[in-house]
């Protein structure tokens, strides 16, 4: 899990969160999801590339995506964006 890997989940007040993988705090809260996921999207385009992770609402990963110029070890066969 590399430092600039980003994951957006909802929060117990009901919050989309944007968090830098291994943070103490969110970089982001947002009304919605799309939004949340829009911001971290743009954060990672302007940190060089990286994870995103979203969550769903029962806090299981629902998807991943890789924001170039990230690197992928292993790209998937299907793509899903």
């Amino acid at each position: 899990m590399a430092k600039k890997d980003r994951t957006v989940y909802r929060n117990r007040q009901g919050k989309w969160v944007n968090k830098r993988d291994g943070a103490d705090r969110a970089a982001s809260t947002h009304r919605t999801q799309a939004e949340a996921i829009e911001t971290a999207r743009e954060m990672l385009k302007r940190g060089g590339g990286g994870e995103l992770k979203v969550k769903g609402t029962d806090g299981r990963i629902r998807s991943k995506d890789t924001i170039p110029p990230g690197h992928d070890p292993f790209p998937p066969r299907d793509r899903e964006h």
